[in-house]
């Protein structure tokens, strides 16, 4: 398990381009047959890639965590973004099919990932923060849940947002998890960009053509950054960071979070004529 520290706004001012990348990035977090996580310090978030492509992969717990169990002070949520797919929990089977997901609460210790064809396997990605409350495992398909319109064809940014978990939707104990889909033709995702204080986020990119990019931008509003990204690659948003990008062609991405609430309209928005 991979683990990234907080870092200081005014610090990052400092940083150039390999260490932005370092402290937010991660790649390679899909790899066939393996379990690939990463750690980061803010609010202790979990977020990675299972493909069990020829094999069954278990949760296991790890040593950071110092616990008996992965999920025995957390909770986790998972979606399929690849092949059809199976998630055991505790003896329960869940199939995911593809843009499925799946919540699985505190206190469950069993949990395992299998494919249905190893020929178009299953990709799952997980995010997982703390809990103190035990809530029931609950699927859901995109047909089920909240879907919000946004942006138009006129600013490049129009998108569907699917929401999973979040305070109307899916119960967690923090953990508030879905995906947006770009309308053909649109770049621009979450645009105009806003800042939560009160939360941090984690954006997964996937379905990027090959040989295109997403160009994610990050940073204190008059202090922007960015960092591009290919397909399956994911990017820490701290508390205090702006979090948008810009495909070159269309594409998908999970937003996960957590923090001091589950409500999805939490945010500061920044408009654009405060940009430097």
């Amino acid at each position: 398990m991979e683990i990234k520290h907080a870092v200081h706004p005014q610090d990052v001012k400092s940083y150039d381009t390999e260490r932005i990348r370092k402290e937010f990035h991660s790649e390679n977090i899909m790899s066939n047959d393996k379990i690939t996580l990463v750690y980061t310090h803010y609010d202790r978030y979990i977020y990675g890639g299972v493909v069990p492509k020829t094999k069954s992969l278990k949760l296991g717990t790890y040593d950071e965590l110092k616990s008996d169990f992965f999920l025995e002070r957390r909770e986790l949520g998972v979606i399929n973004c690849g092949g059809k797919g199976k998630v055991k929990v505790d003896g329960e089977e869940f199939q995911l099919d593809y843009l499925d997901m799946i919540y699985v609460g505190k206190g469950k210790k069993d949990i395992s990932f299998e494919s249905l064809d190893s020929s178009k396997e299953a990709r799952f990605y997980i995010n997982s923060c703390p809990a103190h409350k035990e809530y029931p495992t609950k699927k859901a398909t995109k047909d089920e849940v909240n879907q919000v319109q946004l942006g138009s064809a006129e600013l490049c940014n129009e998108r569907t947002i699917y929401q999973f978990i979040h305070e109307d939707g899916i119960q967690s104990c923090q953990l508030v998890m879905g995906y947006t889909e770009l309308k053909k033709g649109s770049i621009w995702n979450t645009f105009p960009p806003h800042t939560h204080e009160r939360r941090m986020e984690v954006y997964y990119y996937f379905e990027i053509p090959d040989n295109q990019i997403v160009v994610h931008f990050m940073g204190q509003p008059q202090q922007t950054r960015h960092i591009a990204m290919k397909n399956e690659e994911a990017v820490v948003s701290p508390p205090w960071s702006i979090h948008a990008g810009a495909g070159t062609a269309n594409y998908k991405f999970v937003w996960g979070m957590a923090g001091e609430n589950k409500a999805f309209t939490d945010m500061d928005g920044v408009p654009l004529n405060e940009f430097l």
